[in-house]
């Protein structure tokens, strides 16, 4: 089993993050923001992932940096489940519809960080979450997991329907990248011979 646990405190947040790559789905998230549980228990879901997360933030503030942070955290669970990448498939993608939205989501695992992030979010707000902080969310993902991730909105009018296809479409390609590759369960998927 791929998995790692991250304990991360600061002066503006206290998470503690499981997670398991080669889990079932199961989602236990209590982040103090709503919207950002539900897209969690759907990256979970999707991704069929196993995560907890726990946060006590300063969410009194705002919600940037549980936002970030538990990003943060997630992106260094990843990377330390998914090891020295010894026989994954390295990439995935998805085209993922959700009612009018259309969001394209592709990863590689490559050990580079990079974000390209193309999204029109009408509202400023979806419940008790500041919608600019989807963007925070995968760039401090990306970077902290060492992975390049594309994510363009191609259709799309409701703010919550945008934002919870690129999770769902995240959880799908990152579940994707992540799998591992019968045909070759012990290569590194690089002519590098290293990721």
């Amino acid at each position: 089993m791929r998995n790692a646990v991250i304990d991360r405190k600061t002066a503006e947040t206290d998470i503690t993050l499981g997670l398991c790559l080669d889990g079932t789905g199961e989602a236990q998230i209590s982040t103090g923001i709503g919207f950002l549980d539900h897209m969690l228990t759907l990256f979970a879901s999707h991704g069929q992932f196993d995560l907890s997360v726990s946060c006590k933030g300063d969410i009194q503030v705002d919600g940037h940096h549980t936002t970030e942070d538990i990003a943060i955290a997630l992106g260094q669970a990843f990377a330390q489940a998914i090891g020295d990448k010894r026989g994954i498939r390295r990439y995935g993608s998805i085209l993922l519809p959700m009612d009018e939205a259309l969001v394209l989501c592709a990863v590689d695992i490559s050990g580079r960080s990079c974000l390209r992030y193309q999204m029109s979010l009408p509202s400023q707000r979806v419940g008790d979450f500041d919608t600019e902080l989807t963007e925070e969310f995968f760039t401090a993902f990306t970077r902290a997991a060492g992975v390049t991730l594309h994510i363009r909105q191609l259709d799309g009018t409701n703010t919550h329907h945008i934002i919870e296809a690129a999770f769902k479409g995240f959880g799908r390609a990152l579940r994707q990248a992540a799998g591992l590759d019968e045909t070759r369960p012990d290569a590194i998927p690089s002519t590098k011979g290293v990721l």
